[in-house]
């Protein structure tokens, strides 16, 4: 599917820092594993709405669950996850129908709202429309933030390019828009009348998309930028972060005060996680592009030893006579080093050092004064 510049999904991010949408645009897209399997969730959804609302047949969905099923992203909960926001979805529908006989459902349909965003469009999971209200429902099967769908602009953007497609067929005065997030337990609401929504359509939308379709206006930071492409090399993000060390004018010149720490708290998470996006940055242009930052070198991380072949070991250790009471902890054998105390270093070096291996580690960047070798980042092959 093409991909908008200034697509719903990255509206928090453009209508706030509007020149990020041209920064980015021709930086290529990169999609997670957490995305991939937001994305079969998304499938299997659909599929299973499809179904019971008879828009497939059964044969039709015996083919494509198999093959939802066998996608190595699959898990035994996805399907009891999924059917939280189906059971949710159809909730919905039967509250709608009990006002509309007619009420109508439409599943993943591409939403146009460029009248308001230039060539901007999205994909709603879920829109139900019934006279005067419509309700839109976006699946979000992540579980690492908690998503609002409280004044939210992606949803917001959702409902204009419904409300142009599918208007017509109602008369609408008021705009559902859930987030349901099933993983979570969240399925978040919020409402809006149809004349609140155009008001923000005119005024501060079309502003702001018309500076970001132009690159143009100021670069500001937020909780937005954790999804910007350019995150950690944001000259912005960079100014505010350092920007909030300098901000605190501590009383005591030596200790902080429990004010101090409470007010330095608030930050410390934007700090971090600036300081972290920055960290993966330049280990990942160490490691694969060859580059070198200056006081910086690439060497190859701390790692454990671990048995080459349980198997073996466990083969080994019971033909030289040893209880499998002693060398196992169920279900699996000893550490290394708690198996090193039950026989003794020089008996566990006489058995199994044949068995034992040191993975190299996974690069680390470390300040040039590290006693470690430098590796050479485009020979070198990690296990990663």
């Amino acid at each position: 599917m093409a991909h908008a510049v200034l697509s719903a999904s990255g509206s928090d991010r453009w209508l706030n820092c509007t020149p990020s949408a041209r920064l980015t645009e021709k930086l290529a897209d990169t999609s997670s594993v957490f995305a991939q399997e937001g994305t079969l969730a998304h499938a299997l959804g659909e599929l299973e709405l499809q179904f019971q609302l008879k828009q497939i047949t059964k044969v039709t969905y015996n083919k494509l669950i198999k093959k939802i099923q066998a996608d190595e992203l699959f898990s035994e909960d996805m399907p009891d996850q999924v059917e939280k926001y189906t059971s949710y979805v159809f909730e919905r529908l039967a509250e709608a129908k009990s006002h509309t006989k007619d009420a109508l459902i439409f599943l993943e349909q591409q939403l146009d709202f460029s009248k308001y965003v230039p060539e901007g469009f999205g994909t709603g999971d879920c829109i139900i429309i019934a006279d005067g209200t419509m309700e839109i429902i976006d699946l979000k099967y992540g579980k690492g933030i908690e998503v609002s769908a409280e004044d939210n602009p992606q949803m917001k953007l959702y409902a204009l390019g419904a409300l142009e497609e599918y208007g017509y067929i109602y008369d609408i005065e008021k705009v559902r828009m859930t987030i349901a997030q099933p993983r979570l337990n969240n399925f978040s609401t919020w409402e809006l009348s149809v004349k609140e929504l155009i008001v923000w359509a005119n005024g501060e939308l079309m502003v702001k998309a018309k500076a970001a379709w132009d690159g143009t206006g100021e670069f500001i930071s937020g909780d937005w930028c954790k999804w910007c492409k350019v995150k950690a090399t944001c000259k912005a993000r960079a100014e505010a972060a350092l920007l909030i060390a300098e901000q605190f004018e501590l009383k005591d010149p030596n200790l902080l005060g429990i004010e101090e720490i409470a007010e330095i708290l608030l930050k410390a998470d934007e700090l971090q996680a600036w300081a972290k996006d920055l960290q993966d940055y330049a280990l990942e242009q160490a490691r694969d592009s060859n580059i070198k930052y200056p006081g910086w070198k690439l060497v190859e991380g701390r790692s454990n030893r671990k048995y080459a072949d349980d198997g073996f070991v466990h083969e080994t250790l019971t033909k030289a006579g040893y209880e499998e009471t002693l060398i196992l902890k169920e279900p699996e054998l000893l550490g290394i080093t708690a198996m090193e105390k039950v026989l003794g270093k020089k008996k566990f070096n006489e058995l199994l050092a044949d068995f034992i291996v040191k993975p190299p580690g996974k690069p680390a960047l470390v300040v040039a004064s590290d006693k470690r070798s430098e590796l050479n980042s485009v020979e070198a092959e990690f296990d990663l």
